[in-house]
């Protein structure tokens, strides 16, 4: 038997099953466009040409495009009545602080680009620690037990010499004692001292007097940190050691004020933006304030989990919206890269965009 009539022609069953008569595209339809380098032959390549050839590139190249969209939209709006701005949550996972992308996370906090911060505690500490000592490159492949024998931490393919901890403990056990102080000598007072993450956070970002640090921008520009996990780390490793040495007076830390704080502020948005890079409690922290104002006007997810799980670091924006932590007419994309590859491309087509000589003249760190 063969794929030919008698007659030398194929079947029609064979036509009519490969070659599918068409019905034509919608109205308006995008085209997928290439990126064409030979247009930017002699001058240099800018940010917007290569976002603007990546938006119709197809794939992820166009979830970045959208990324980009969708956070300058968020920039560009202002209410009519008040000219109120939307109010952006940031949040992102300690790996990405000890990467290099801590430098983008200081740049959003030094220029107040975001209203609220959430991460989580070694969101925190990897930053003030890397204004004590250094973190190294390595290799994802080496040995784990070679490096414990050398007192050696890997982060992916990142290194942290355990000496920086130590470091760590002795620049923050002070700041404890201190703040164990404070808080046993306002007891009976009319403003008795509670402490919270968020209290805690903008007290280190001032002790550490640092301008590499992130959390020293934040101090200075009163942007709130939320960290609901703030024991989850050298953090808590520190406050466990500090029961001891204080004991029996102890530092209390409330996350409930925490949680109202966070709360108010999504409910007193005129309108609330999410960017959120990674997932977990950072992510969840985040929309679900937006929840308590029946969802966010617009979201960027910049992670490579999947939903096949169920997991919430997974969960596309669209799950999101079942919950009332989207609204269902939002602006939302999810980008499935790691960040480290996508969000100074981002930054750099947003947030960064318009900055002025001056300014970075003024602000250099």
């Amino acid at each position: 038997m063969t794929s030919l009539d008698n007659n030398g022609t194929l079947p029609t069953s064979v036509t009519d099953a490969v070659l599918v008569a068409s019905s034509g595209m919608p109205t308006g339809s995008q085209k997928v466009e290439e990126l064409d380098f030979n247009k930017f032959a002699g001058r240099q390549i800018t940010v917007d040409d290569l976002i603007g050839g990546m938006n119709n590139l197809g794939f992820q190249a166009s979830s970045i495009g959208d990324a980009v969209r969708i956070i300058n939209n968020m920039r560009a709006w202002r209410e009519p009545e008040t000219g109120a701005k939307t109010t952006i949550f940031l949040g992102y996972t300690s790996n990405l602080i000890s990467s290099g992308l801590r430098g983008t996370f200081r740049y959003l906090a030094q220029h107040s680009h975001v209203s609220a911060i959430v991460t989580t505690a070694g969101g925190i500490e990897e930053d003030l620690i890397k204004c004590l000592g250094d973190t190294y490159m390595g290799s994802f492949s080496t040995p784990g037990a070679d490096l414990r024998k050398k007192g050696m931490n890997r982060i992916g393919n990142l290194i942290v010499p355990n000496s920086n901890y130590c470091l760590f403990e002795d620049w923050v056990v002070p700041i404890l004692d201190k703040m164990l102080e404070e808080q046993e000598e306002s007891k009976g007072s009319e403003e008795p001292i509670v402490w919270t993450p968020s209290k805690f956070i903008h007290r280190l970002g001032k002790e550490i007097d640092d301008e590499r640090s992130v959390y020293y921008w934040c101090y200075k520009n009163n942007i709130p940190v939320f960290c609901p996990a703030l024991t989850d780390g050298s953090l808590g490793d520190m406050m466990y050691f500090h029961t001891f040495k204080s004991s029996p007076q102890q530092l209390r830390v409330d996350i409930v004020e925490d949680i109202r704080k966070i709360n108010t502020i999504a409910v007193r948005a005129k309108r609330a933006g999410m960017v959120i890079l990674g997932g977990g409690v950072v992510k969840h922290h985040i929309a679900n304030a937006c929840l308590m104002r029946n969802g966010a006007e617009s979201a960027v997810y910049i992670n490579t989990a999947q939903e096949f799980d169920g997991s919430d670091a997974g969960a596309r924006p669209d799950e999101a919206v079942s919950w009332g932590k989207i609204k269902a007419d939002a602006e939302s994309v999810k980008v499935y890269v790691e960040a480290t590859a996508c969000f100074p491309l981002i930054v750099a087509a947003t947030f960064a965009k318009d900055q002025k000589s001056s300014e970075v003249e003024n602000t250099a760190i």
